[in-house]
């Protein structure tokens, strides 16, 4: 990649920040809480986006852009109120504005009338008005419309420019573009080739320019520089030519090869880096966990007297590449704002075009999640959002008819808890109808008439594919696509989705992540010749069983008796048909391990090897879903060992389920 190119990648990712940080500040507009800083806020980024594409050609961008600024400007001016129309406006347009970056990114033609409503509909908003003149504009003459002229410009970059980020030549560059353009440097400040600094800038330029553009377009171009340069406009016939304004200590500084005088810059706390690099240091130190833990396999068996050093650098290894790895994750993680940040926009236009009433509660968003979850949160957050406000909340005279405020609420939170992170949508709408769920499921033979199933497994019914409640099909729901692919997209993340419903007073759905699909760690068991991987998150206790503590449940299996509680109990050599396991729990080790919603089951094993970090590799993408498997990894002795997945064991049904009665066999595990 050429320089240039870096500068144009660096500009699109830029667009991206700017945009997120638009549209959560035109959510505030929306909601009405808004304040003036918001309002310059939002100008700063849009007007930044048009400085860019102005220096790379992107004529349409910087037209809409300029339209977009205005109608901010007249915001921020107080000349038009930000009534529900103007927000609903300003957010149409940033999203147009991210539809003009990603058709430049992507080198895609838009159609010519692209966004031209949108341009009318802010320009009669603004009345007409232009953005009034910033900090730093040069008055040029003539003043009025856009004649035929001539002028004679002096541009003197100041030498800190580039650390502001500000390419001189890609000024020059948007500016010839503007007419027919005579451009002479000035080399007066350039030192010996021993004294030039590569970050400071030497050079000056006087330029002629022949141009019918009017004079905003002129100052426009020098917006960015205004702080960082000596700037002059004016006709060319006022003098004989446009000095460049250097001053006498710039002469005697290049004169004696002494440094420029330069404004201490700013020092930044971050740089961008490429994924793929991060990426790439991510997968290094999963290879890193991976040969220090071959290294523990091999020196178990090593005598301490005899090897000190050796084994105490080993067990430093062990120290320094945990720490190495949690400071990778730690660069990978974001806060899940950068998801949640869109569900406003979404809960605004979804409620109105289905006339409802609903506000959007948000907590927790700044938990922080492994970039790789976080890009596939969207689409299932998204479904189950839509889901809430079509499904769930009522139409207002409904809801005050049940005696409920007009206005309904979603309550969407993010929390660590356990290792994991913990996602809720919640709403205060009608719940689930579970007798309308079964006769659709029947209706549709996705279960049969005669299936004893719980409560809890009628509602998750609409987790099936081809479910829908909805009576006719519409752009938002009746095709029974929706549910069944968030829950595939939860499960493909390593994740669970679970749902509590109370008919008349609302649904919770809770989706549980994982905070990285890199490395975990986990306790390694033995079941038999095989061993697996429980992740240490999950593990509550472990303990060896005494005679009367396993009871046998009727129409359920065998139970754990503890403190009063009784356990469901998972004989793990049953589900993964291991020949040569321990089969007396009295004999074995018995982990009681937590799922998601805090259910507990008990694994029965037949001994704990110990406690290991493990290298996550997925399965599906190597195999295929395996039900109770959540992943795979290499252990120190070069085999490979499965990775339980907890919250899925107790629905396994193990070849021999002679255990189980017929019933309990029969009914579907949705949970």
């Amino acid at each position: 990649m050429d320089g240039m190119e870096e500068i144009r990648a660096t500009f699109f990712e830029e667009c991206a920040e700017l945009l997120g940080a638009a549209a959560d500040q035109l959510a505030q507009i929306a909601e009405g809480t808004a304040t003036e800083d918001t309002l310059h806020a939002i100008f700063r980024s849009v007007h930044s986006i048009k400085g860019g594409a102005g220096a790379f050609g992107f004529t349409r961008l910087v037209e809409f852009s300029h339209v977009f600024e205005t109608l901010l400007d007249c915001l921020r001016n107080g000349k038009i109120e930000a009534t529900d129309d103007i927000a609903t406006l300003l957010l149409r347009a940033n999203d147009a504005l991210g539809d003009l970056i990603a058709a430049e990114q992507t080198e895609t033609a838009l159609p010519d009338n692209f966004g031209a409503d949108i341009v009318a509909a802010m320009t009669r908003a603004a009345g007409g008005a232009a953005p009034a003149p910033r900090k730093g504009d040069t008055p040029a003459a003539p003043t009025g419309g856009a004649g035929p002229r001539t002028l004679a410009i002096g541009f003197c970059p100041h030498a800190q420019v580039f650390r502001n980020g500000n390419e001189p030549i890609l000024i020059l560059g948007q500016l010839a573009r503007l007419g027919e353009a005579k451009i002479i440097a000035d080399t007066s400040r350039l030192p010996d080739l021993a004294a030039m600094n590569p970050e400071e800038s030497y050079f000056a330029w006087t330029i002629t320019l022949a141009t019918t553009e009017p004079d905003d377009a002129i100052r426009e171009v020098f917006e960015f520089v205004l702080d960082d340069c000596a700037l002059s406009i004016a006709p060319a016939d006022a003098r004989p030519a446009a000095t460049v304004p250097v001053t006498t200590e710039e002469k005697h500084a290049a004169k004696t090869a002494e440094k420029p005088a330069a404004a201490p810059s700013p020092q930044t706390r971050s740089i961008r880096v490429d994924i793929e690099k991060v990426d790439r240091l991510v997968n290094l130190v999963g290879e890193l966990v991976i040969t220090q833990a071959v290294l523990l396999e091999q020196s178990a068996g090593l005598s301490v007297d005899q090897y000190p050093d050796l084994l105490r650098g080993i067990e430093g290894l062990s120290q320094h590449a945990r720490e190495l790895q949690e400071s990778v994750m730690a660069i990978r993680a974001q806060p899940v704002k950068s998801v949640f940040s869109r569900i406003p926009r979404l809960v605004r236009d979804l409620a109105g075009e289905l006339g409802k009433d609903v506000r959007i509660i948000m907590t927790g968003e700044n938990t922080e999640i492994d970039k790789t979850v976080i890009e596939q949160l969207g689409d299932p957050l998204t479904h189950m959002i839509r889901n809430a406000i079509d499904h769930g909340i009522e139409a207002p005279a409904d809801r005050v008819a049940a005696g409920k405020p007009a206005q309904g609420t979603i309550h969407l939170s993010a929390e660590h808890r356990s290792g994991r992170i913990v996602i809720e949508i919640t709403d205060d709408g009608k719940g689930i109808n579970r007798d309308q769920v079964r006769r659709k499921a029947e209706s549709k033979g996705l279960i049969s008439p005669n299936s004893n199933l719980s409560d809890d497994e009628v509602t998750n019914l609409i987790f099936l594919p081809g479910f829908s409640t909805a009576e006719t099909i519409s752009n938002v729901s009746g095709r029974g696509v929706g549910m069944d692919v968030v829950k595939r997209n939860v499960q493909a993340m390593g994740g669970r989705i679970t749902l509590e419903s109370r008919f008349g007073s609302g649904s919770r759905f809770t989706l549980s992540l994982p905070l990285t699909l890199a490395i975990l760690d986990g306790m390694v068991v033995a079941i038999g010749s095989q061993t697996y991987i429980i992740p240490l998150s999950n593990i509550v206790e472990n303990l060896r069983p005494r005679d009367g503590d396993i009871r046998p449940l009727v129409g359920y299996g065998d139970v754990l008796a503890i403190r009063g509680d009784y356990i469901p109990l998972v004989y793990l050599h049953e589900i993964f048909g291991v020949p040569d396991a321990v089969t007396d729990p009295c004999q074995g080790i018995v982990v009681i391990v937590e799922g998601d919603g805090g259910k507990r089951i008990a694994l029965m094993v037949d001994e704990l090897i110990g406690q290991q970090q493990v290298v996550v590799k997925s399965i599906e993408d190597n195999y295929g879903a395996v039900e109770g498997i959540g992943g795979a990894t290499i252990l120190g002795n070069g085999r490979v060992a499965l990775i339980l997945d907890v919250s899925r064991l107790h629905c396994v049904r193990p070849p021999d389920i002679a255990r189980v009665a017929p019933d309990a066999r029969n009914a579907p595990c949705l949970h």
